[in-house]
């Protein structure tokens, strides 16, 4: 078949899947001839060693091989490979039916750039996903990134799913492990594909072997992958929240010691506090870093507050601002030195407030130099962005 005259692939990474490969493969190319869709079905293999490749030629299905491990590896080079104007995926264990994939076709020439099937709403079988899976992994993956990026998907880790070829490549996946299925979601949302769900039925997968999948190991994974996509959840709202309680406690025990109920709370808490608004405010610097790097490479749209951000908040400006803090730290330290060397550098007397303001001192000091730096970075990262706007 011309590549002008294939519609639809239908994709199924496969990793010594000789058990169900071909009861996948005969299903998907019924569904094909039944619905009259012009299409393909294509197996993307991992290296398997029991047959599969084999199979899946025998059975008329065309073959390639990904070279890289990994499930969004194989993933990745079929999409590569895809001829369809569309792709639906799907594993190859049996466990989704290929033979009913009418509600995924028509989403997509409905304009859907992503089709999510929902294995929650289509129904899942008697032993076909385990306890932990569906009662705590799935669930709470799934909100997390309802949470995160404001996607209205109830299933983030179906395994079947279509797509819009020509713009799920525009997205640039890259993730080679089981997280792939996170982020083909996360950039679709990003770079505004449209996405819908469907119900699909999950049944028991055939195979005698145990899965591929690693339930804390791939869950894990996927928990990393949502937390780096969102700075604001990982870095700039913590951030904001512990620099916010340190600061306000910092404040407090700067003039004078507190009593809580026989407790007292003076230097050594003061200092513990200091250090509090130091790592806050390396936890917001992180968020812009990640910010600034994930919008420079590609990985996420480039929004109008970024190039704000940039016209604002430039390199000289970052300078002065840190430079400002800094000499006042630094100010502030001297002040102190000088008033040790006016008693001859002997033992001071008034030790709780002299001590206090070398802990301020070196708070803004810190800061300061925190700043300065950061703002190199920023420069060195965006300058195609810095020389854009000049």
């Amino acid at each position: 078949m011309e590549n002008s005259q294939i519609e639809l692939t239908i994709l199924m990474p496969c990793l010594n899947e000789a058990e169900t490969l071909a009861t996948c493969i005969r299903k998907a190319k019924k569904w094909l001839l039944e619905s009259g869709v012009p299409g393909e079905v294509l197996v993307s293999d991992n290296g398997s060693s029991d047959g599969s490749r084999e199979i899946a030629l025998k059975e008329g299905a065309r073959l390639i091989e990904a070279r890289t491990k990994g499930y969004g590896s194989a993933l990745i080079s079929g999409i590569a490979s895809a001829r369809g104007w569309y792709i639906i995926m799907g594993d190859a264990d049996d466990s989704y039916d290929f033979s009913k994939l009418d509600a995924f076709y028509a989403s997509l020439q409905e304009g859907a750039g992503l089709v999510m099937g929902n294995r929650f709403t289509g129904g899942v079988q008697k032993h076909a996903m385990p306890f932990l899976h569906r009662h705590l992994g799935n669930p709470v993956l799934s909100f997390i990134g309802r949470l995160f990026f404001k996607i209205p998907i109830g299933d983030f880790h179906c395994g079947l799913r279509g797509f819009n070829t020509e713009q799920i490549r525009s997205l640039n996946l890259h993730t080679t492990g089981m997280e792939f299925a996170s982020e083909m979601i996360v950039k679709a949302k990003f770079f505004k594909l449209r996405i819908t769900e469907v119900p699909t039925i999950l049944y028991p997968d055939g195979r005698s072997r145990p899965p591929h999948l690693k339930t804390w190991r791939d869950g894990w994974r996927h928990l990393v992958f949502l937390l780096i996509y969102s700075p604001r959840w990982l870095f700039l709202y913590p951030g904001l929240f512990m620099l916010l309680l340190f600061s306000v406690l910092f404040i407090l025990l700067q003039f004078h010691e507190v009593n809580i109920r026989g407790i007292y709370f003076d230097i050594h808490t003061l200092i513990i506090f200091a250090f509090g608004i130091i790592a806050s405010f390396q936890m917001i610097l992180f968020a812009i870093f990640s910010k600034v790097f994930s919008t420079h490479y590609g990985l996420i749209p480039e929004k109008e507050n970024y190039r704000i951000w940039y016209k604002y908040f430039n390199l000289e400006r970052g300078i002065a601002l840190g430079l400002i803090l800094t000499l006042v730290g630094f100010g502030i330290i001297l002040s102190t030195f000088l008033y040790w060397r006016h008693i001859n550098f002997g033992e001071v007397k008034n030790i709780s407030e002299t001590s206090r303001e070398v802990i301020l001192g070196g708070v803004l000091s810190t800061l300061g130099i925190q700043i300065i730096f950061s703002s190199f970075i920023f420069r060195i990262i965006g300058i195609q962005t810095q020389k854009n706007l000049s």
